[in-house]
């Protein structure tokens, strides 16, 4: 994948579209190219599916891992550490894994200034699968909601149609019609549709270059 010059990457989205795979991807992709990548989980609304499940992966990586303080225990606060401001007095390139939709927005809303004075890309994260983004207009009401939230403007999509193991070639050819409309109607760039490997397998080559496929492993399974 081709990734811009910006030194911040915050991938937003939906609750359950996939954030969290696709921010694990883009660290590691970003590491074997630049020198020092930071991951921070930002997902301080939801216990699920969280970066912070693959830190010892990532840390294994040398991809440093900035977790919230009460990350895989039993406590549910949402508080960040203040291990955050690293990002912004640090030559590094950072990957925001943000959850909660405008309400973990709102948390990274609070470094709003310094995000936009070191440089950034806010992708929104989206998912064919999801029953409360299917329609276009609830997709683009979650991006208006998200840029409110944060102050912040989404400047690409990123289409993680997937159903997780029950994903087949079917399910990710579904996601292209709808992401296009995503597109479209919010007049942001396609940046990128994941897929899993064995799928990918089976798209054209025209459907690979077309719709921008990034290969993608299922990070969550580990947690279970």
């Amino acid at each position: 994948m081709i990734f811009s010059e910006k030194p911040i990457f915050i991938l937003c989205g939906h609750y359950g579209v996939g954030k969290t795979n696709v921010s694990v991807e883009f660290a590691k992709q970003l590491n074997e190219q630049r020198d020092h990548v930071m991951l921070l989980d930002f997902d301080i609304v939801n216990p699920y599916f969280r970066s912070a499940d693959n830190a010892r992966e990532l840390t294994e990586c040398e991809i440093e891992v900035i977790l919230p303080d009460y990350a895989n225990t039993n406590v549910d606060l949402p508080t960040l550490p203040p291990q955050v401001s690293r990002v912004f007095e640090t030559e590094c390139t950072a990957v925001f894994d943000v959850g909660g939709d405008d309400s973990g927005a709102t948390a990274l809303g609070t470094y709003r200034s310094r995000i936009q004075n070191r440089g950034y890309e806010l992708y929104i994260v989206i998912n064919a699968c999801r029953p409360y983004i299917r329609e276009t207009e609830d997709a683009l009401r979650m991006i208006r909601d998200i840029e409110a939230s944060s102050g912040l403007k989404a400047s690409g999509i990123i289409n993680n149609t997937n159903l997780g193991d029950e994903t087949d070639v079917a399910i990710v050819r579904d996601g292209f019609s709808y992401a296009e409309r995503i597109c479209i109607a919010s007049e942001l760039p396609l940046i990128a549709t994941t897929c899993f490997a064995e799928i990918a397998a089976e798209l054209t080559e025209e459907e690979l270059e077309k719709h921008k496929i990034l290969e993608i492993g299922d990070a969550t399974r580990k947690i279970f």
